[in-house]
């Protein structure tokens, strides 16, 4: 099998990171607005599923075709092959370090025969069987890795030719799986979609403009990132081919992830927070009245404001050392560092804001409450 090659560009990265979530936000509403959407089957997303899991026939499954599953097994043998090669390629490796070995030995040795030294002749038929064994097992490592390399071509070629088959099926294949749907009264009701909001409701206690609008933002920006977690299955979904199926790890895909998620879990506290869905003990709060949960609430805020403040300085100091210096990684991508840590002041602020709305709510709770 080819070796891949392709690293991911910084620029694509970031741009990526703002772009997808928007895009996929935009087509997520139109979706929602459009009351004639419904569950059948499409060409765009049978394509897109030929295009990135056709290999494992999850084209045909989703056209409701059980002849999808003859891929699977095809693919559980490529990947054995590819495995079984990446071993053999390592007995090729110490069959010639050993026939390396071995020749310079017998050639320093017979140095030493020449000039009288005593033993060297027995070491000479000892490094000879060694030479001898090393170029027998050598043989042997290229013979298999020449079966195990043609096995590899061969159901790669096998479920490409069953991938351009399946393409220019696919009208077929999609009408059948229509005719599926309207004979199964499952799929004769149509997903009312339009009943789903991207944005969702407005959460109890939001009363005045300053909490509605840091509420609305906190929103978006939660909403925002959690796109990104379909960008998380892309990249892992690409790293485990290349890796598993053309022996090609990438250098980006991990370190790339985790700056996301790191980033994403801090810019996403604001919304946590506004949804009530930090992790909290409240075996005693749980049963207080609302005025009492308003009370310890305003008390016990302000170790929550100092902890956002102490977190807000600290890290815009962190991005400016960072951008400062334009700061990168040590590893071979290479990836910048300071947008990553403008994060951490950028989610400070956020989680700060939506802080102060629900004091703001709970100073109202109990003035409305006297």
């Amino acid at each position: 099998m080819p070796n891949l090659s392709f690293v991911l560009p910084h620029w694509m990265y970031w741009f990526g990171l703002v772009a997808f979530p928007l895009l996929a936000m935009y087509m997520f509403r139109k979706t929602a607005n459009n009351p004639s959407t419904n569950n059948n089957a499409n060409y765009g997303i049978a394509y897109f599923l030929l295009l990135t899991a056709g290999f494992i026939g999850m084209h045909r499954l989703y056209l409701r075709n059980l002849w999808g599953l003859l891929y699977i097994p095809l693919f559980v043998l490529l990947l054995y092959s590819n495995a079984a090669h990446r071993d053999i390629r390592i007995d090729v490796t110490n069959a010639r370090t050993l026939i390396m070995k071995s020749e310079f030995m017998v050639t320093r040795e017979e140095k030493n025969l020449s000039n009288g030294r005593e033993g060297a002749q027995a070491k000479i038929e000892e490094h000879q069987k060694n030479l001898e064994t090393g170029r027998s097992d050598k043989a042997d490592a290229e013979a298999k890795q020449s079966f195990w390399d043609k096995t590899v071509v061969a159901v790669a070629l096998v479920i490409l030719a069953g991938l351009v088959i399946d393409a220019l099926l696919m009208p077929l294949l999609l009408l059948r799986c229509h005719r599926l749907d309207e004979s199964d009264p499952i799929h004769q009701s149509e997903i009312d979609i339009g009943s789903i909001t991207a944005e969702g409701g407005d959460i109890e206690g939001e009363d005045n403009c300053f909490a509605l609008l840091v509420g609305k933002t906190n929103q978006f920006a939660g909403t925002f990132v959690a796109y990104w977690s379909v960008i998380a299955v892309v990249v892992y979904y690409y790293e485990v081919i290349a890796r598993y199926v053309f022996n090609s790890p990438t250098n980006w895909a991990h370190e790339g992830m985790f700056l996301m998620f790191g980033a994403q879990y801090l810019i996403a506290g604001g919304f946590c927070l506004r949804e009530n869905a930090h992790v909290r003990v409240d075996v005693f709060y749980a049963n207080f009245s609302k005025r009492t949960k308003a009370k310890v609430d305003i008390v016990t805020s302000m170790f929550f404001f100092i902890f956002l403040l102490s977190l807000l300085v600290s890290g815009w100091t962190f991005f400016m050392d960072s951008f400062s210096v334009r700061e990168v990684s040590f590893t071979e991508w290479g990836i910048q560092y300071y947008p990553a840590k403008l994060s951490i002041s950028l989610g400070a602020l956020l989680l700060l804001l939506q802080g102060f709305a629900r004091l703001l709510n709970d100073i109202n709770t109990l003035r409305l409450s006297q």
